[in-house]
């Protein structure tokens, strides 16, 4: 497959793409469980929801979705619970400090688009090693989150970036529609909390299983861009 065009910039998801959230979300949300007298839903049972917020741990852990009595009352409470502990174990998937480096090394710009609210988003973001983003759209930000590709534009807008110049890497489905519906590459974070599998059926454009992939595809494609200059 022929390369594409080197990106001036890549936007990235939050949750199961740059950091790993997972353990923080499920505290939050087990530790709803326990306060009601019952016994922890299992990790490995909470992990694979992770990118769907408090729809996706509530949905694991009580069975329940947001047309549900008592969804409301959880959702409060899981929030009030995530924020008090927001980062204790969360932090960067291996691979994604090297890759973010590697592109600021490039002198390109990148930046982060998730659909967490803006509550979480900015307080989360400095303690785990991201407070240096060149933008910030949280699911709130735009009068639409992602699939919507209003969120992507935003920061396309923000980054003084065209949004055909950007490329936007997720773990979710919601990812990948809003990368295409705005006009990016997508590339699939295979190593995110869908897994490798379930993200062939996407059609993204890349599905990598290790961040430090995506640094050697951008590096071809600049490495392209320079020969073609020449």
């Amino acid at each position: 497959m022929s390369l594409p065009a080197a990106p001036r910039a890549i936007l990235f998801d939050l949750d199961g793409t740059l950091a790993d959230t997972a353990p923080d979300l499920a505290a939050a949300v087990n530790l709803l469980r326990t306060e009601r007298g019952l016994e922890p839903t299992a990790y490995h049972v909470l992990r694979p929801t992770a990118s769907a917020g408090a729809r996706g741990m509530i949905g694991a852990a009580f069975g329940l979705t947001p047309d549900d009595e008592g969804f409301a009352v959880l959702r409060d409470g899981f929030f009030a619970n995530y924020q008090a502990a927001i980062a204790v174990n969360s932090g960067l998937f291996d691979g994604v400090q090297e890759l973010l480096d590697g592109i600021e090394a490039a002198g390109l710009r990148w930046g982060v688009v998730t659909n967490k609210s803006q509550r979480f988003t900015d307080p989360l973001l400095p303690q785990i090693g991201l407070g240096h983003a060149g933008c910030a759209i949280s699911g709130d930000t735009t009068a639409h989150a992602k699939p919507h590709p209003e969120p992507l534009l935003e920061a396309a807008r923000r980054l003084g970036v065209a949004p055909e110049q950007c490329w936007y890497v997720g773990d979710d489905l919601r990812d990948i529609q809003a990368g295409k519906a705005a006009g990016m590459l997508t590339i699939a974070a295979g190593w995110g909390y869908a897994g490798a599998e379930e993200p062939r059926s996407w059609q993204a454009d890349y599905l990598h299983t290790q961040p430090l992939q995506l640094l050697a595809l951008l590096r071809d494609c600049l490495r392209q861009q320079a020969e073609l200059a020449a």
